[in-house]
């Protein structure tokens, strides 16, 4: 690997595994209030349309503290597994989640440590953007998915309406980060989120790469006025 490459990628994974470590015990709060709790709606909403059932084997990426899993176990999906790079993140899930039927990992998304056609569904909420190299997570994604598994992707992206555009980069660039700070005491987390959102809303295109990677179908989901994303690939 090219050393350049290398280092961004070391990087990459030293900033986010700190800035995760670091609010952990503040994440769910922060979550809630400063989503006014529709981060709840659009979890439901993604589970709902993926079409996971009890039959289901899950695989929650980036998981942190838990939260898609434990809206895909109310959903009936019974056998769940976990991964993160967060150590303090899965410490969490794992005392929320005394029920999951299967392993929690620490791990990054580009190299996971699982058999080849090992789960009927991969989710990802609200983690692509902080992944070092997306496509090699998504090739990752495709080994380990069976016939016809499903990757499902919730994600922030910029409005397409100029005026709720406005006061969503107001909202993320002034009042989130400023929240964030008082409320976790983690200068660089609150400004790394709207930072991020925007550089990936900006360069990457997740439709285009799963396809790339091999997925044969894709379709993406717009929620509430836009400001977030859910794109469900299938293998």
């Amino acid at each position: 690997m090219d050393k350049k490459l290398d280092m961004e990628e070391t990087n990459k994974k030293s900033q986010v595994k700190r800035i995760f470590d670091s609010i952990s015990h503040r994440y769910d709060f922060l979550n809630h209030f400063l989503s006014a709790g529709v981060d709840l709606y659009w979890r439901k909403k993604a589970v709902k349309l993926t079409g996971m059932n009890k039959n289901s084997t899950l695989l929650d990426i980036a998981c942190g503290t838990g939260d898609f899993a434990i809206t895909a176990k109310k959903s009936g999906v019974e056998k769940i597994f976990g991964a993160d790079l967060s150590f303090n993140m899965l410490s969490l899930f794992a005392h929320k989640a005394d029920w999951i039927n299967g392993k929690i990992v620490e791990s990054v998304a580009e190299h996971l440590p699982f058999k080849d056609n090992s789960f009927t569904n991969i989710t990802i909420a609200f983690g692509v953007r902080n992944f070092y190299d997306i496509p090699q997570a998504f090739r990752t994604f495709h080994r380990i998915l069976g016939k016809e598994g499903k990757v499902t992707v919730l994600e922030f992206r910029l409005p397409k309406n100029k005026l709720i555009k406005s006061f969503y980069l107001f909202y993320f660039n002034n009042i989130l980060p400023l929240i964030g700070r008082m409320i976790s005491n983690d200068k660089e987390a609150y400004t790394y989120l709207p930072e991020s959102v925007g550089e990936f809303d900006q360069k990457i295109d997740l439709v285009s790469i799963f396809k790339e990677c091999g997925f044969k179908k894709t379709e993406r989901h717009s929620l509430t006025l836009g400001l977030t994303q859910v794109v469900i690939a299938q293998k």
